[in-house]
């Protein structure tokens, strides 16, 4: 018996080894004017993040125009490839991973989701020129050795209308990029993705409704979840594929969980509880679950000392209350 005890015993290190897996603690990296310098990296190792989201982006005229310009001179460098290349290297030099994540930006905000062509020519038009935009950022990610490539971003009529050429465009990345490959999907988009099985995770933009109090207890917002969180794990049984929250966060404003995704510049007043019991409550539902990958914060400016703070409304967490509690649960997952 004490023989059959002891062997018991060795197993069960082996056991819970098996079963663990490294949490994508993530945070998302704002495009800057300049270049990234180790002191703002030092704040990502002290938040423990070990995942850095870098956003490269392109523009589009308006909701109907078929032409993304990009990588050009007259963008911020963090926006660009060179800037791109030089935030993944620094932050590779201090064993932090990355994820590129190419983003549209439509003039005067428009939302990406409601990008559609009128005319088979302009879809054609559209597709060419997406397929330049993240193809070059595709084979940038290979050459910086990029843990991570989303293959688009909260694209949700774009992929509904078109899906056979996103198949294609995801075989062709594949010819050069050989790591996981996610789509950021919008919260109200996520279940209508045609192509989850070619991916390696299933991405989504966490900005679910959870309650309308204007500061909702941890307990409130952790029922808010229930619904969206069995409709995400039923998801995950069906395509066999990890949960990745490529965006997620909180406002730190009153109703903050009401309406997440809102990003006007609204005058409402700062709560920064509210902020801190949405972010307390997002992580205790899900970065226990085996079947979630992990997520990255919305967001995380370059210059941590001169963002965010207590009189701040905005998303950034950064010296507010729930950047401790993100310090402390990426340092536990």
């Amino acid at each position: 018996m004490k023989k059959f005890g002891w062997f018991l015993l060795c197993l069960i290190p082996i056991c819970l080894l098996g079963q663990s897996s490294e949490k994508i603690n993530g945070i998302s990296f704002v495009a800057s004017r300049e270049g990234v310098a180790q002191e703002h990296v030092a704040e990502v190792i002290d938040l423990n993040a070990n995942y850095a989201a870098i956003m490269p982006f392109g523009f589009i005229r308006d909701i109907n125009s078929p032409v993304i310009i990009f990588n050009t001179d007259r963008q911020w460098f963090g926006e660009t490839k060179e800037g791109a290349m030089q935030y993944i290297k620094l932050l590779h030099d201090n064993g932090i991973k990355t994820m590129v994540k190419p983003q549209i930006w439509i003039w005067k905000g428009e939302f990406t989701g409601r990008l559609t062509m009128h005319t088979e020519a302009d879809w054609k038009i559209l597709e060419d020129s997406y397929e330049d935009f993240i193809m070059t950022y595709a084979n940038m990610a290979a050459d910086a050795g990029s843990e991570l490539f989303c293959v688009g971003t909260e694209l949700a009529r774009f992929v509904q209308l078109r899906p056979d050429y996103w198949h294609r465009l995801i075989a062709k990345i594949r010819t050069v990029y050989s790591g996981k490959l996610t789509y950021a999907a919008n919260w109200d988009e996520y279940d209508r993705i045609p192509f989850w099985e070619d991916l390696d995770y299933i991405g989504i933009d966490a900005y679910f409704p959870l309650s309308e109090e204007k500061t909702p207890s941890v307990a409130q917002l952790k029922a808010g979840w229930q619904e969206h969180k069995d409709r995400i794990k039923a998801l995950y049984s069906t395509c066999e594929k990890p949960v990745l929250f490529t965006e997620y966060g909180y406002r730190s404003t009153d109703q903050t969980a009401w309406k997440p995704w809102l990003v006007d510049r609204h005058e409402e007043p700062v709560n920064l509880t509210a902020q801190e019991n949405a972010t307390r409550a997002i992580l205790e539902e899900f970065w226990p679950e085996s079947w979630f990958a992990g997520g990255y914060v919305w967001k995380w400016f370059i210059d941590h000392k001169q963002s965010g703070g207590e009189r701040d409304n905005r998303f950034t967490p950064q010296n507010k209350p729930a950047e401790e509690v993100l310090r402390d649960f990426y340092r536990r997952y």
